[in-house]
């Protein structure tokens, strides 16, 4: 139990530092890759707690291919970095509210989690074989199958959406017509100029 406690602790501190470094990294691409590191962090903790199927989802889906499309979109983007770092002061109070009510949260449920452990009734502990990939497709594919299958739905329309939206025609976009590059001539695509030797001109 020690080095499981030191464990959370290490990946804990480095998920905060990650955390802050997302918030105070003045080039974009520095803050997707603490960000990145964020989510790492993440995955471990859960790994810890004995959520694997959490962990490995947020690694795949978060990192291998959201934050992947985050990095392209700002590597992309011109993005004025003064202009975006004079925004920080404005929304300051916003910020410690957020932040506060976050912290609130977090006492709260590690009060509660330790007024359970005091009583006997430590709900962090499970059983001998349990399996959370299994327990989760369970309930996943039972209690809430039609829930899941109208959001792999609405997934799949925005997937469509999006798709269309990049292939509408755009003034000075240029696209390939294949047909007319199937149906081209070679008469079309070579001309034959005809011209005087040079070597004639040069002995004359």
């Amino acid at each position: 139990m020690l080095f499981h406690a030191i464990l959370f602790y290490v990946f804990a501190a480095v998920l905060v530092g990650a955390a802050l470094g997302v918030i105070f990294a003045r080039n974009p691409v520095h803050a997707v890759m603490f960000l990145v590191l964020a989510f790492f962090q993440s995955a471990m903790l859960w790994l810890l707690i004995e959520a694997e199927f959490l962990a490995i989802v947020l690694v795949l889906v978060y990192v291998g291919a959201v934050m992947v499309l985050f990095l392209f979109v700002v590597m992309m983007l011109d993005i004025n970095i003064e202009r975006g770092g004079q925004g920080y002061t404005r929304y300051w109070q916003l910020g410690l509210a957020i932040a506060g009510l976050m912290v609130f949260e977090l006492i709260q449920i590690i009060m509660a989690r330790g007024s359970a452990a005091g009583a006997g009734n430590d709900f962090s502990v499970l059983a001998e074989g349990y399996s959370n990939t299994k327990a989760l497709g369970a309930v996943l594919y039972t209690e809430h199958v039609y829930a899941f299958e109208i959001a792999a739905v609405i997934l799949l329309l925005a997937i469509i959406s999006a798709i269309t939206l990049t292939m509408r025609k755009r003034p000075g976009l240029k696209q390939q017509d294949i047909s007319a590059q199937v149906a081209v001539k070679a008469s079309d695509r070579i001309r034959i100029v005809k011209m005087a030797s040079e070597g004639k001109e040069t002995e004359s």
